[in-house]
């Protein structure tokens, strides 16, 4: 690890068997200004210590490999990347400092839920240290918790989304805007009430969550909640500005939505006490750097967390839903998605806006083999997470909590 780039990089890719009995890839990768040395565990399945098995393959983020980063002119070091759980999207790395100090970073799906952590060792003497050893100088700021979630705590989220899939194709929905489901079981419009054609009955966003909390509410009041409550104001939004405009623009509809979706789940399947804005509203800030794709290479971004009148960029959304899903494996998410914009039909001089335009529900867990996913549903269908960051990729989302529950009946 520390001889000259030029003898390093001409070594070809081999399998070293450890004591312990494992295999692990050495294997080089060149770069203009650097190279890496990756060190490649053998990927590992089966969930517990009497049923793993190896599967012959070196991804390179099997849980105990590392990659170390190296200039080529100098040969100096300027990375050591470790995976402490076979996930490629999370890592711990580290970077030196001075001659006597390093930096630790953890990185969860790309977002820095700590940064720079100074280490009172050398850069150098990484390469060979246990990383026990290293851990245990910095154990009281160091998360471990989310490299080690509870697989089993999950099996409840994964029902949940099972049922809620059944259930969506045994209603065979469609999309029909301003569409939800009134308390007698009705298809309505949200403004006017009045009833859909039969033909043509279908959910918007909107009344899409409000049959997900229909579902989860009714096995245990017996009844759906009625539509008028849900577009009340809730909470603190907005200013004596934006009041002006609530009625034409519908400012805060999707943010109202949710709020008052979750304050009724969190009441009855809770406490009372639970149904208040402060206790279901997200507003944590566990990181405030991101990385970023440009032009086909991450950069570190700065990311203020939550903002009072927008929520969350969507940017971080990812790293956010892996910790509160580790933090809460007995919740799902309703999410309010705004941006600032005009009315493509206003009349000069109205003024730009942000407005809550979109609502859907979020559901992050991890599956029976420990791989973190997130189920998105939306506008009566099911979508990927993936599709849906895309398309909202410029915009803010507000989160509120919902408990998960294991009967869902709509």
């Amino acid at each position: 690890m520390t001889e000259v780039p030029a003898r390093v990089l001409a070594q070809g890719s081999r399998v070293e068997l450890l004591e312990t009995g494992e295999r692990v890839q050495v294997s080089t990768v060149q770069g203009r200004e650097e190279f890496m040395v990756l060190f490649s565990r053998e990927l590992m399945r089966g969930t517990s210590v009497t049923d793993r098995r190896a599967t012959g393959q070196y991804p390179g983020w099997a849980q105990g490999s590392w990659m170390l980063t190296r200039r080529r002119d100098t040969g100096e070091g300027t990375q050591i990347r470790i995976f402490l759980r076979s996930d490629q999207n999370t890592h711990i790395q580290f970077r030196p400092f001075n001659a006597d100090r390093s930096w630790l970073d953890v990185v969860l799906y790309g977002g820095f839920i700590a940064r720079s952590i100074p280490i009172a060792v050398p850069f150098e003497r990484l390469y060979t240290m246990q990383i026990n050893d290293i851990l245990r100088l910095v154990e009281n700021k160091f998360p471990m918790r989310y490299f080690e979630p509870n697989i089993p705590s999950y099996r409840d989220s994964r029902r949940f989304v099972a049922q809620v899939r059944e259930q969506m194709r045994l209603s065979n929905f469609r999309y029909a805007d301003d569409g939800a489901i009134d308390e007698n079981g009705n298809f309505v419009f949200i403004e006017t009430l009045l009833p859909q054609n039969p033909a043509t009955a279908g959910l918007n966003c909107s009344g899409f969550t409000k049959w997900l909390i229909d579902g989860i509410l009714r096995p245990v009041t017996g009844q759906r909640l009625t539509i008028p409550p849900l577009k009340a104001p809730h909470g603190d939004r907005g200013s004596s500005f934006t009041v002006n405009w609530e009625e034409t623009r519908d400012v805060f509809f999707g943010l109202d939505w949710i709020r008052n979706l979750a304050a009724a789940a969190n009441s009855a399947l809770r406490t009372p006490s639970h149904g208040v804005l402060n206790e279901f509203e997200i507003t944590r800030n566990d990181f405030s750097y991101i990385l970023v794709n440009q032009n086909r290479t991450f950069v570190t971004h700065s990311y203020p967390g939550f903002l009072g009148e927008a929520g969350y960029g969507v940017q971080g959304l990812h790293p956010l839903l892996y910790t509160l899903a580790v933090d809460d494996p007995f919740s799902f998410y309703l999410v309010a998605v705004n941006r600032e914009f005009n009315t493509p039909s206003a009349p000069r001089g109205t003024p730009r806006l942000r407005q809550y335009f979109h609502v859907a529900a979020l559901v992050p867990f991890f599956d029976e083999n420990g791989n973190f996913t997130i189920a998105v549903f939306e506008s009566a269908a099911e979508t990927s997470f993936t599709a849906f960051r895309n398309r909202h990729a410029q915009n803010h989302v507000n989160l509120v909590r919902v408990p998960v529950v294991t009967n869902f009946a709509p």
